[in-house]
Order: C-alpha cells, then structure tokens, then sequence
C-alpha cells in the first residue's frame, strides 16, 4: 500500500476514430452483429460491478506456462519457443498491478483445442492453448509460450489469421474487462486480415503489434516479444469488447 492521496477528476478522453465501424461488410459476421437501431446506455448491473471474485490470489505453478501446463509428464508443447512479457498500463504510463491477465491461442498448426475446431491441422496433445498471470506491483506479466500459427477462416474464399494470441485483462468484475490481440513483428499476414483492416487508424494496428526483443529473449532456449498494454486514454490499445471507449 501506498500513503499517496488518491487521483480524483475525469479520465483522459478516448480517441475513438481509431474505431473500426460496427458495419464492415469484408469482415462478413459484422453484417449480422453490427446495430440495426441507435445505441443506448445502460448502468452496469450490481453483479457486473461487484462480482464475480476471480480467485487472484489462487494461479497454479504453471498457469503462465503453456508449454508445459497441459503437458503430460516429462513431455513439452510443439513449436517455437517465446517468452511474451509486457506492463498493463494506465493513461499516464503508469503500471497497475495485481491486474489478471488470461491469455488463449492456437497451437503451432494454427489449431484451437476445443470440439468445433474446423482447422485441418494436427492436434497437439500436449498444448491447451490457455494461461493467466497477475501483474507485479509496476504492472509487468510475462508468460511462457508456442508461437500460434495462422489458419484458415471462412470469411472470404481464402481468408487467413495472423499468428495471433489473445488477451484478457481483469479487474475485480466483468465490468472491467478488457479484450484484445496480439500480433507479432514483421508478420506480412497481418496487413491482409479482413478483420485487422477494419481498424482505420494505422498507429493503432501498430499497438497490437508485439516487437521482437531479444533482450529479454533466454539464451539457447527462447526468442521474446514485448507487448504493452495501455488500459485508457487517447494511447490506449485497441479493445474489441470496448470500442466505445472504456
């Protein structure tokens, strides 16, 4: 705990044209989903505000290891070995801690571990495909995992993912919770998703966009990619379950 008097006043405004528009016909699903009717504002439900407690203080050894946390003994994961490592941010660069940070992803193949999975590629037995972590007290996470590959998706006749990784960050209710992807340096696919395009705003496709940093890399073992996220404010990342700001 810190004795420093609390911030009070409003929060730095959102730059909102960054926003995709909720009706983006390349990206098909959008025709269906996107508003047929003006927006209204709803007060967040009690349970939505106060619950539900998501057990920060119960993560498992390996929960932010997914090369091993599915694995069956003495066995590992397939693929690329990296480390993803990073600070949850607030608007003024400041870290915040004891965040929960979820994490989910395709195996190296570009295949998601679930019953309605249509990708053609093999199964790795080894990979679930998920972790979590908590923020230190200057905001930093790092996990331990395979690089995803990219996979089909039935968009266009021949619509493609990035390697990509998703994140989901917590607060103390589902109210705070923020979601969205990274992508990976130097990846010719991401310019060509249907879904990245419809983002406008080029610096903010940049945001998603994890670098390579071998300074953080572990010698002889695995390559790292650096991968911030800013929670509020006109720097913040793109949330794809908060695009009218949050």
């Amino acid at each position: 705990m810190k004795n420093e008097r609390p911030e009070a006043g409003a929060f730095f405004a959102r730059d909102r044209s960054i926003h995709p528009p909720a009706y983006t016909p390349g990206y098909k699903t959008s025709v269906l989903r996107s508003p047929q009717k003006a927006l209204i504002s709803l007060d967040g439900t009690k349970s939505e505000i106060t619950g539900p407690v998501f057990g920060h203080n119960i993560l498992g050894e390996f929960d932010n290891d997914l090369i091993v946390n599915y694995a069956r003994p003495g066995e590992m994961a397939i693929g690329q070995r990296i480390l993803v490592h990073g600070r949850v941010l607030d608007e003024r660069g400041r870290g915040v801690d004891g965040a929960l940070v979820e994490f989910w992803q395709a195996n190296a193949g570009g295949r998601y571990r679930h019953k309605k999975e249509t990708c053609l590629a093999a199964m790795d037995p080894n990979f679930g495909g998920f972790g979590r972590t908590i923020t230190d007290e200057n905001g930093y996470y790092w996990f331990k995992t395979i690089k995803p590959g990219a996979y089909p998706w039935p968009n266009g006749v021949n619509d493609w993912r990035p390697a990509h990784i998703h994140f989901s960050v917590f607060g103390h209710g589902f109210s705070q919770r923020l979601i969205t992807q990274m992508y990976f340096e130097g990846d010719p696919m991401i310019w060509l998703c249907p879904i990245v395009k419809t983002i406008p705003d080029e610096q903010a496709i940049h945001q998603l966009i994890a670098p390579l940093d071998m300074k953080a890399a572990i010698p002889m073992d695995m390559r790292a990619y650096k991968f911030d996220i800013v929670l509020r404010g006109r720097r913040s990342t793109l949330f794809e379950n908060r695009r009218e700001g949050n």
